[in-house]
């Protein structure tokens, strides 16, 4: 596995946590829900995803 492969699932969790974040930021502070929303769903695939690549 090159360095990058095994860099991959690090930088998405980093990303998946960085839009825990922000999208619970939006939604709480009630500035734009519908996005917000989106970035949560969007957290959820990219830990979706790294636990497929990592299995």
């Amino acid at each position: 596995m090159n360095t990058i492969a095994a860099a991959a699932p690090a930088i998405a969790m980093l990303a998946a946590f960085a839009c825990l974040i922000g999208g619970g930021v939006l939604i709480a502070k009630k500035r734009d829900v519908r996005k917000g929303t989106l970035m949560l769903v969007m957290a959820v695939v990219l830990i979706a995803n790294v636990l497929i690549w990592t299995l």
